[in-house]
Protein backbone atom coordinates (compact mmCIF):
# COMPACT_ATOMS: atom_id res chain seq x y z
CA UNK A 1 0.00 0.00 0.00
CA UNK A 2 0.96 3.79 -0.66
CA UNK A 3 1.81 6.00 2.22
CA UNK A 4 0.52 9.45 2.65
CA UNK A 5 4.39 10.25 1.21
CA UNK A 6 4.03 7.88 -1.51
CA UNK A 7 1.00 9.21 -2.81
CA UNK A 8 2.36 13.38 -2.18
CA UNK A 9 4.89 12.15 -4.58
CA UNK A 10 3.26 10.22 -7.00
CA UNK A 11 0.49 13.36 -7.40
CA UNK A 12 3.63 15.33 -7.97
CA UNK A 13 5.11 13.84 -10.53
CA UNK A 14 2.15 14.16 -12.55
CA UNK A 15 2.67 17.40 -13.14
CA UNK A 16 5.75 16.86 -15.13
CA UNK A 17 4.28 16.14 -18.19
CA UNK A 18 2.98 19.70 -18.96
CA UNK A 19 4.50 22.11 -21.09
CA UNK A 20 3.36 25.52 -21.98
CA UNK A 21 2.25 26.61 -25.66
CA UNK A 22 4.84 29.00 -27.44
CA UNK A 23 3.43 32.34 -26.82
CA UNK A 24 -0.01 31.54 -25.40
CA UNK A 25 -1.94 34.82 -24.58
CA UNK A 26 0.47 36.77 -23.30
CA UNK A 27 3.93 37.91 -24.84
CA UNK A 28 6.86 36.92 -26.67
CA UNK A 29 10.00 37.97 -28.27
CA UNK A 30 10.03 41.35 -30.01
CA UNK A 31 7.45 42.89 -27.70
CA UNK A 32 8.14 44.93 -24.41
CA UNK A 33 7.96 42.79 -21.45
CA UNK A 34 4.82 44.07 -18.78
CA UNK A 35 5.54 46.13 -15.58
CA UNK A 36 5.30 45.15 -12.60
CA UNK A 37 5.76 45.96 -8.91
CA UNK A 38 6.05 43.14 -6.63
CA UNK A 39 7.59 42.41 -3.07
CA UNK A 40 10.16 39.87 -2.22
CA UNK A 41 9.86 37.56 0.58
CA UNK A 42 11.72 39.85 2.98
CA UNK A 43 9.01 42.59 1.87
CA UNK A 44 11.32 44.52 -0.09
CA UNK A 45 9.42 46.12 -3.23
CA UNK A 46 10.65 45.49 -6.50
CA UNK A 47 10.26 46.43 -10.12
CA UNK A 48 10.81 45.84 -13.60
CA UNK A 49 12.14 49.21 -14.27
CA UNK A 50 14.43 49.79 -11.55
CA UNK A 51 16.14 46.06 -12.28
CA UNK A 52 16.51 46.96 -16.11
CA UNK A 53 18.52 50.34 -15.73
CA UNK A 54 20.75 49.34 -17.94
CA UNK A 55 21.57 45.83 -18.08
CA UNK A 56 19.11 42.50 -18.89
CA UNK A 57 16.83 41.07 -16.98
CA UNK A 58 16.12 37.13 -16.70
CA UNK A 59 12.68 36.86 -15.09
CA UNK A 60 11.93 32.76 -13.78
CA UNK A 61 8.62 32.02 -12.37
CA UNK A 62 9.27 28.86 -10.30
CA UNK A 63 7.45 27.07 -7.50
CA UNK A 64 8.41 25.74 -4.17
CA UNK A 65 6.59 22.20 -4.45
CA UNK A 66 6.70 21.47 -8.43
CA UNK A 67 9.11 18.38 -8.56
CA UNK A 68 10.46 20.15 -12.43
CA UNK A 69 11.03 23.55 -10.94
CA UNK A 70 13.26 22.08 -7.98
CA UNK A 71 14.98 20.00 -10.38
CA UNK A 72 16.14 23.36 -11.57
CA UNK A 73 17.23 24.82 -8.01
CA UNK A 74 20.75 24.60 -8.73
CA UNK A 75 20.93 25.48 -12.53
CA UNK A 76 19.16 28.38 -11.93
CA UNK A 77 21.37 29.64 -8.97
CA UNK A 78 24.39 28.36 -11.25
CA UNK A 79 23.29 31.04 -13.98
CA UNK A 80 22.93 33.84 -11.05
CA UNK A 81 26.51 33.18 -10.24
CA UNK A 82 27.86 33.21 -14.19
CA UNK A 83 25.92 35.88 -15.54
CA UNK A 84 24.96 38.52 -12.56
CA UNK A 85 29.17 39.59 -13.02
CA UNK A 86 28.13 39.99 -16.28
CA UNK A 87 25.39 42.63 -15.49
CA UNK A 88 22.47 40.36 -15.81
CA UNK A 89 19.97 40.50 -13.11
CA UNK A 90 17.59 37.85 -12.15
CA UNK A 91 13.90 37.68 -10.70
CA UNK A 92 12.28 34.68 -9.54
CA UNK A 93 8.44 34.87 -9.44
CA UNK A 94 6.00 32.67 -7.06
CA UNK A 95 2.30 32.82 -8.85
CA UNK A 96 1.07 30.00 -6.82
CA UNK A 97 -2.13 30.55 -5.11
CA UNK A 98 -1.28 27.58 -2.55
CA UNK A 99 2.25 28.53 -1.93
CA UNK A 100 2.41 31.13 0.45
CA UNK A 101 4.82 34.04 1.11
CA UNK A 102 6.41 32.39 4.20
CA UNK A 103 6.76 29.06 2.36
CA UNK A 104 8.02 30.80 -0.69
CA UNK A 105 10.78 32.50 1.94
CA UNK A 106 11.71 28.97 3.51
CA UNK A 107 12.30 27.18 0.20
CA UNK A 108 14.75 30.33 -0.82
CA UNK A 109 16.50 29.86 2.45
CA UNK A 110 16.76 26.42 1.92
CA UNK A 111 18.54 26.38 -1.27
CA UNK A 112 20.31 29.12 -1.11
CA UNK A 113 19.30 31.35 -3.77
CA UNK A 114 20.95 34.82 -3.85
CA UNK A 115 18.23 36.54 -6.12
CA UNK A 116 15.19 37.93 -5.17
CA UNK A 117 12.25 35.61 -4.89
CA UNK A 118 9.37 37.97 -5.50
CA UNK A 119 5.14 36.78 -4.73
CA UNK A 120 2.94 37.43 -7.51
CA UNK A 121 -0.06 37.52 -5.07
CA UNK A 122 -3.31 36.68 -7.42
CA UNK A 123 -1.03 35.59 -10.31
CA UNK A 124 -1.48 39.08 -11.88
CA UNK A 125 2.45 38.86 -13.47
CA UNK A 126 2.32 35.64 -14.65
CA UNK A 127 -1.08 36.38 -17.00
CA UNK A 128 0.67 39.57 -17.98
CA UNK A 129 3.34 37.24 -19.20
CA UNK A 130 1.45 34.23 -20.28
CA UNK A 131 3.72 31.60 -17.92
CA UNK A 132 2.10 28.58 -18.02
CA UNK A 133 4.33 26.25 -15.94
CA UNK A 134 7.21 26.21 -13.80
CA UNK A 135 10.04 26.58 -14.93
CA UNK A 136 9.49 29.24 -17.11
CA UNK A 137 11.83 31.96 -18.32
CA UNK A 138 12.15 35.16 -20.11
CA UNK A 139 14.81 37.06 -21.12
CA UNK A 140 14.59 41.40 -21.05
CA UNK A 141 17.04 43.25 -22.71
CA UNK A 142 18.55 46.47 -21.04
CA UNK A 143 15.38 48.22 -23.52
CA UNK A 144 12.68 46.22 -22.06
CA UNK A 145 12.22 44.30 -25.00
CA UNK A 146 11.69 40.10 -24.34
CA UNK A 147 14.79 38.43 -26.73
CA UNK A 148 14.12 34.96 -25.25
CA UNK A 149 10.86 32.87 -23.45
CA UNK A 150 10.89 29.47 -22.51
CA UNK A 151 12.92 26.44 -20.70
CA UNK A 152 16.39 26.87 -19.13
CA UNK A 153 17.07 23.82 -20.99
CA UNK A 154 16.05 20.59 -23.03
CA UNK A 155 15.95 17.82 -20.19
CA UNK A 156 15.04 17.82 -16.21
CA UNK A 157 17.62 15.32 -15.47
CA UNK A 158 21.61 17.79 -15.57
CA UNK A 159 22.80 14.30 -17.60
CA UNK A 160 20.43 14.74 -20.19
CA UNK A 161 20.93 17.82 -21.50
CA UNK A 162 21.45 18.70 -24.88
CA UNK A 163 21.05 22.47 -25.42
CA UNK A 164 21.34 25.32 -23.06
CA UNK A 165 18.69 27.56 -24.33
CA UNK A 166 18.57 30.44 -21.99
CA UNK A 167 22.78 29.98 -21.60
CA UNK A 168 22.95 30.97 -25.64
CA UNK A 169 20.40 33.36 -25.61
CA UNK A 170 22.19 34.86 -22.55
CA UNK A 171 25.71 35.05 -24.58
CA UNK A 172 23.69 36.42 -28.02
CA UNK A 173 22.43 38.89 -26.24
CA UNK A 174 25.35 40.18 -23.96
CA UNK A 175 27.94 39.54 -27.39
CA UNK A 176 25.45 41.85 -29.50
CA UNK A 177 24.57 38.48 -31.74
CA UNK A 178 21.10 37.31 -32.92
CA UNK A 179 19.47 34.87 -30.45
CA UNK A 180 19.87 31.15 -31.63
CA UNK A 181 16.22 30.33 -30.52
CA UNK A 182 14.26 33.16 -29.29
CA UNK A 183 11.31 30.80 -28.42
CA UNK A 184 10.87 27.29 -26.84
CA UNK A 185 8.32 24.90 -25.03
CA UNK A 186 8.37 25.73 -21.23
CA UNK A 187 7.60 21.97 -19.73
CA UNK A 188 7.09 21.44 -15.67
CA UNK A 189 4.12 22.13 -13.61
CA UNK A 190 1.12 24.15 -14.46
CA UNK A 191 1.02 27.48 -12.42
CA UNK A 192 -1.67 27.37 -9.71
CA UNK A 193 -3.94 30.67 -10.45
CA UNK A 194 -6.71 31.78 -8.47
CA UNK A 195 -8.93 32.67 -10.94
CA UNK A 196 -9.32 31.14 -14.47
CA UNK A 197 -6.89 28.29 -15.43
CA UNK A 198 -5.20 26.48 -12.82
Amino acid sequence: MMGSAGIRLFAAAACVVLSASVSPAGVGPGEKAPAFVLKDVAGREHTLEQSLGNRCVVVMFIATRCPVSNKYNERMSALYRDYAPKGVAFLAINSNKQEDVEEVRRHAEEHGFRFPVLKDVDNRVADAYGAQVTPETYLIDPQGVIRYHGRIDDSMDPEDVHTHDLRAALDAVLGGTAVPRTETKAFGCSIKRVRGQS
